[in-house]
């Protein structure tokens, strides 16, 4: 089992930034890709951005986030981070870590086996 711990949520104004953190324990060696997915209230539950944890870095973001937020890992410390620049209104969700023994990044919720409990992100205009 893996388990996820995000952190780093809150309130911010429009245009404003925020760092979630994604701390992982268990049997961490067991997974190979980690994401974030974010669900606003009453929308279904959407792929944000994914990182491969193995050498040679592969990141992929979904199109509203892209130049806008950055993922990364720190593998020494089973940390995976997504830093969230320019936000806007429309940002407002939960944000869930999530993470997979697959290989590639696939932006599908149901490929992702392990999830954390989620932080609450609210951007105010």
């Amino acid at each position: 089992q893996v388990q996820l711990v995000e952190s780093g949520g809150g309130l911010v104004q429009a245009g404003g930034s925020l760092r979630l953190s994604c701390a992982a324990s268990g049997r961490t060696l067991s997974t190979n890709v980690m994401a974030w997915f974010r669900q606003a209230p009453g929308a279904e539950r959407e792929f944000v951005a994914g990182i491969t944890l193995s050498s040679g870095t592969i990141t992929y973001y979904a199109d509203p986030v892209k130049g806008r937020f950055t993922i990364s890992r720190d593998n020494a410390r089973n940390m995976v981070y997504l830093q969230m620049n320019s936000l806007k209104p429309e940002d407002t969700a939960d944000y869930y870590c999530a993470a997979t023994q697959h290989t590639a990044i696939i932006p599908l919720r149901n490929v992702y086996a392990y999830w954390g409990q989620g932080t609450q992100v609210t951007v105010s205009s």
